[in-house]
Order: C-alpha cells, then sequence, then structure tokens
C-alpha cells in the first residue's frame, strides 16, 4: 500500500513545484535533467534529480520522447573534439516563419568547447553577406583586439556544403582571417552536430511557443535569448556551468598557470 504524504512534505514540494512550473512556462520543452541543472546550479536550490523527476512526472510535466524522430544512422566519421576555446566553430542556419512577413534567416557561429553563440545575424535573406556578417560578429566579440594579433593556434570554422560557406568571397574571407574551414561529408548528421543542436534550441524556447508575425519584435526577444542563453542556460557537458561562466573559467585556470 502506498504511504500518504505527510503536510511537511506536501508544502516543501508545493514550493518546489511552484519553481518549476515557472522554468517550464518559459522553457516548455525543457526536461527534467535541465530543470534540476537550472534549479540547483543557477538558482541555488538544494535539491535531488530524482525529487525534481517525481514531482514533474506526477504533474504531467516530463517531455515525452518521439520515437518517429530518431535518427538511423549507420557507420559515420567522427566529428572534431574542441579542446579549448576558439578551436573549433560551427556555423550553420535556419529559417523563420513570419505570419504576416514570411521567411527570417537566422545565421549562428558557435564555439564548440564553450558551447558560447558567439556571433549571428539575422535578415530577410540568407546569402554571403548574411554569413560574413554573423562571422564577423563573432570575431570581433572573441577578437576585440584583432584576430591575428590574438590567435596563437589554428581556428577552425566547421560548415556544410552549403552555396554561402562556399562561395568564393567568404572562403577568401576565411583566409584573410586565417581560418581554416573544414566542410562536412555528404549524409553525415553529426558533422555539425553541435551547431545543429543549438538550433534546435533556439527553436524550442523561442520559435515553436509562439506566434511571432512582427520581425522587429522578434529580433528584439532574439537578442535577449541569446544573452541569456550565453549567461544563464547551464549544460551537462560544462559541468552545469553557463557558455560564458565556462568561457571565463577556463581563461581564469590559464591566468593562474601563467603566474605561477
Amino acid at each position: 500500500m502506498k504511504r500518504s504524504k505527510s503536510r511537511s512534505v506536501i508544502e516543501r514540494n508545493q514550493s518546489l513545484l511552484t519553481q518549476i512550473k515557472d522554468i517550464k512556462t518559459d522553457h516548455p520543452l525543457w526536461g527534467y535533467r535541465r530543470i534540476w541543472s537550472y534549479l540547483k546550479y543557477r538558482q541555488g536550490v538544494a535539491v535531488n534529480k530524482k525529487r525534481v523527476y517525481r514531482l514533474m512526472k506526477e504533474q504531467n510535466l516530463i517531455v515525452t520522447k518521439d520515437i518517429r524522430l530518431k535518427a538511423r544512422r549507420g557507420p559515420i566519421r567522427p566529428k572534431p573534439h574542441a579542446e579549448y576555446p576558439n578551436h573549433f566553430w560551427g556555423i550553420d542556419m535556419t529559417k523563420i516563419r513570419m505570419s504576416t512577413w514570411g521567411w527570417l534567416y537566422l545565421t549562428i557561429v558557435l564555439d564548440w568547447y564553450t558551447k558560447e553563440i558567439v556571433g549571428y545575424s539575422l535578415g530577410l535573406q540568407s546569402k554571403t553577406e548574411d554569413w560574413l556578417s554573423a562571422l564577423g560578429d563573432a570575431v570581433n566579440t572573441r577578437f576585440p583586439n584583432g584576430i591575428k594579433d590574438t590567435v596563437k593556434e589554428r581556428l577552425f570554422l566547421i560548415s556544410d556544403n552549403g552555396c554561402q560557406p562556399t562561395s568564393q568571397r567568404f572562403m577568401m574571407n576565411c583566409s584573410l582571417l586565417g581560418i581554416k574551414q573544414i566542410f562536412t561529408t555528404w549524409s553525415n548528421p553529426k558533422g555539425n552536430s553541435d551547431t545543429e543542436r543549438v538550433m534546435r534550441t533556439i527553436k524550442e524556447d523561442l520559435v515553436w511557443p509562439y506566434d511571432w508575425d512582427n520581425p522587429f519584435d522578434f529580433e528584439i526577444a532574439l537578442h535577449k535569448w541569446i544573452e541569456a542563453y550565453n549567461t544563464d542556460y547551464p549544460h551537462q557537458t560544462l559541468n552545469n556551468m553557463a557558455p560564458k561562466q565556462y568561457y571565463d573559467n577556463f581563461n581564469n585556470k590559464i591566468k593562474e598557470l601563467v603566474l605561477t
């Protein structure tokens, strides 16, 4: 027979459940692991992961898996592994539907080591100029003193074989910046998977839950979202740190090694 919960337990659970629901309101497609990580490492709530799972399951807040979306993969080449910031960047584009305006095109540049969105561009077209704008934003963010005066190791940029990253102008600019391009192979879904996964997170958090019809409102919301993602989103692969926090932590460790 299942034992009934005491009143004190119910009250404690209610307080925690309110916090969980507040997070789910802003991030409806977050699973219990990320909810737990955000509660513990961003909000400072001392809570067990199993407890978060149990409460979310009781309230039907668990994100169910859709096996129809599971990819069928055969033998593929392993993706590159970033060993420090500015080792491997990924660049990719996605379309966003505005109900009364048509399509917007979002291009982002992601640092694979820190998972930080270091640059992006948003526009009504997706041309080489738009991709260069995103890359330029990333270079200016990470190398304000100039990329050639800052970079000690080779920086690699990973992309698909689309017409923008393979255009003569884009490739020439990468060469002038000292960036080595890597193109994913055909039928290799893992080739640029880190960047594509962040694209999915943007859609889950910002695009799909809302019916956007004004590109200017979306641009403002996107800027705020990227800022929150870089500074406030915990990642399990980053020891539950936010991307910017992980980047700063890495740089602080390097400075300590230099001083010692």
